[in-house]
């Protein structure tokens, strides 16, 4: 989301004021993004669905974690566009299970499945690849670790019922609503963090901004 592999070798070591504040203007977007996530989830728990009305629900849950996807912004071009790409991908499935007439459950477990396992992998290799970069990557592990077994939920039994789907997508929005709440603020003092990392003082008593040493920035921040 924020980090894509190989970037890291470019920002690992020299996270600068400027790549933090880009990171850091996206935290609205994750605190309105989680907040709708958990009254969806919500909702999802609260209401007696049935299969087409569910379908719609979560098809337009794609559809705005596409749109949050594809404007959030990370450390330099190259996530931009991995995050467009991903974006579009979820709107895209969102648009297919709308338009679908009468999906069955089982297709709509598939659908379901294969979006969280795609997007949990994804938030997963992004977590690894900003480890050195966010001082709370794991944030974005322990996302993409409740997402794939979800999703392997969705998927393990064929004969899915509507109340089991109802389970996994009301889970998933509440437990990501919430992790979206907290990376918010995480991500919100991250330019105060590369800031406090050149102000610190090294072993020998020098303040860190003082010297060219960029690597004590990734040092504290990890």
């Amino acid at each position: 989301m924020f980090v894509a592999p190989g970037t890291v070798q470019d920002f690992g070591r020299n996270l600068s004021r400027q790549a933090a504040q880009r990171v850091a203007d996206n935290w609205w977007r994750l605190l309105l993004n989680g907040l709708a996530l958990i009254v969806a989830g919500v909702l999802i728990f609260s209401i007696d669905w049935s299969i087409r009305s569910l379908a719609t629900f979560i098809g337009v849950l794609f559809i705005v974690q596409g749109i949050t996807d594809a404007l959030t912004t990370g450390i330099d071009a190259r996530v931009r566009q991995a995050n467009v790409a991903t974006g579009l991908l979820s709107i895209a499935a969102g648009i297919v299970i709308i338009a679908w007439p009468g999906p069955g459950v089982v297709a709509l477990a598939i659908f379901l499945g294969a979006w969280l396992i795609v997007i949990g992998t994804l938030t997963i290799s992004g977590a690894f690849a900003a480890r050195r970069v966010l001082p709370n990557w794991w944030l974005l592990l322990i996302t993409g670790l409740i997402e794939i077994p979800l999703g392997v939920l969705a998927l393990a039994n064929p004969g899915a019922t509507l109340a089991a789907l109802i389970t996994v997508g009301g889970i998933w929005a509440v437990a990501i609503g919430v992790m979206r709440i907290v990376l918010a603020f995480e991500i919100k003092r991250l330019p105060d963090e590369v800031d406090k990392a050149w102000t610190s003082p090294d072993r020998n008593g020098t303040a860190a901004g003082d010297t060219p040493d960029a690597a004590r920035i990734a040092a504290a921040a990890s």
